[in-house]
C-alpha cells in the first residue's frame, strides 16, 4: 500500500504570522498519523490544507494520490473531517443529523437511512437514535460527529483534537471507536495536544512546534530521542532500598533515584541492564512487587525537543 496522505513543503501565511513553514508529511494507508504539538502549532492549518478548506502558499499536497489544488472536488468525496467541536444540529435527532449528511452527499433516502442506522450501531448510539442531539452528552455527541464523518464511505478521516473537553472514560471510547476505523482500512489522520493520545493510537507521529516538524517518527523512536530506557524497581521490603540502590548503580554506572518513597528508578543505555538487574536481585534475595523496563514518555521527548512541555505552550 502507498501513502494515503502525503504533503512537501506546505507553507501557509496569515499577514505577518505563519502558520506552517515548510512542513511535510506522509501516512501509509490504513495507518493512523499522529500530529502532535501544541496550541498554534499549525496543526488544524495543515489539516485545512489537506482538507481543501485552505490553500497552501508553496508546497504540495496529495490525499489518496489526488492533489488538493487540483482535484478539490474529487478530494472532498475521499473524505471525511471531524473538527474540535462536535457540528452537529442539537435541534435535529441522531438519525435526523445522519440522514442530513447523507442527502448532501447525493445518497438517495432510503441509502442514507441504511448508512445512518449502520454508523449508528456501530458509534453505540443505535438505542438513542431517534432522540434530539440536545440531550446528548459530551462523549454522545463527539461519537455522533464521527459517524457523520463517515456518512460518505472516506478513504481518509481528518479529525482535529476529536477528544477536545472530553474526560478520560470518554476518551477512551473515541479512541475504540478511532481504531475502528482502521480496522475497516481507512487512515487516519489525526491532530491532538495529548501525548498520551498519540502514543495508544499512531502507527507514525510527526511533531510540530510553530509551524516547522522538529521530529517524526513511530512512538518508539520519538521516545528514543529522550535518551535511552529507565529501570524502575520497587522492593517487597522497603528496608533493603539501599541495597537495591547499590545494585542499580553497579548495573548502569548512574545514581538511583526515587521519585517516591519505596521506588527506585536508574537510567541505563540498553536491554541487557534488565536482565543483569534480575541476576542481581536474585542473588542478593531481594523480592521485589515492581519490576519494569521502559522507554521515556511522549511527554519527555517533546520538552527534549523544544525546551518546553505541551501544557506549559497551553498556558502561554
Amino acid at each position: 500500500m502507498g501513502d494515503a496522505i502525503w504533503a512537501e513543503g506546505l507553507v501557509k501565511r496569515f499577514g505577518k504570522t505563519v502558520a506552517l513553514d515548510g512542513v511535510s508529511l506522509s501516512a501509509r494507508a490504513g495507518t493512523v498519523l499522529g500530529l502532535l504539538g501544541p496550541n498554534g502549532a499549525g496543526k488544524t492549518t495543515a489539516v485545512r490544507v489537506l482538507a481543501t478548506l485552505l490553500r497552501p502558499d508553496a508546497g504540495t499536497a496529495r490525499v489518496d494520490g489526488l492533489d488538493v489544488g487540483r482535484d478539490a472536488a474529487a478530494v472532498r468525496r475521499k473524505i471525511g473531517l471531524t473538527g474540535q467541536y462536535a457540528s452537529v444540529d442539537e435541534d435535529l435527532t441522531a438519525t435526523e443529523n445522519l440522514v442530513l449528511i447523507g442527502r448532501l452527499l447525493d445518497l438517495r433516502k432510503s441509502d442514507a437511512r441504511a448508512r445512518a442506522a449502520e454508523l449508528l450501531d456501530r458509534f453505540e448510539l443505535a438505542d438513542d437514535a431517534g432522540r434530539r442531539v440536545s440531550t446528548f452528552s459530551g462523549g454522545m455527541r463527539r461519537r455522533l460527529d464521527l459517524a457523520a464523518g463517515m456518512m460518505g464511505r472516506p478513504e481518509v478521516v481528518c479529525l482535529d483534537e476529536p477528544t477536545t473537553g472530553l474526560d478520560p472514560g470518554r476518551r477512551e471510547d473515541v479512541w475504540r471507536m478511532i481504531r475502528a476505523m482502521t480496522a475497516d482500512g481507512r487512515t487516519v489522520l489525526l491532530t491532538t495536544q495529548y501525548l498520551e493520545e498519540a502514543d495508544a493510537l499512531a502507527d507514525q507521529i510527526v511533531v510540530v512546534d510553530r509551524g516547522r516538524v522538529i521530529a517524526d517518527g513511530t512512538p518508539a523512536e520519538l521516545k528514543r530521542v529522550a535518551g535511552g530506557q529507565t529501570i524502575t524497581v520497587r522492593p517487597r521490603d522497603p528496608a533493603r532500598l539501599v541495597e537495591v540502590a547499590a545494585i542499580l548503580n553497579a548495573v548502569s554506572g548512574r545514581a538511583a533515584e526515587s521519585p517516591r518513597r519505596d521506588v527506585l528508578t536508574v537510567p541505563v543505555d540498553g536491554e541487557d541492564a534488565l536482565g543483569e538487574t534480575v541476576r542481581r536481585l536474585d542473588a542478593a534475595g531481594i523480592g521485589v512487587t515492581e519490576l519494569s523496563l521502559r522507554l521515556p514518555s511522549l511527554d519527555e521527548v517533546f520538552f527534549t525537543l523544544t525546551g518546553h512541555g505541551v501544557r506549559k505552550e497551553e498556558a502561554a
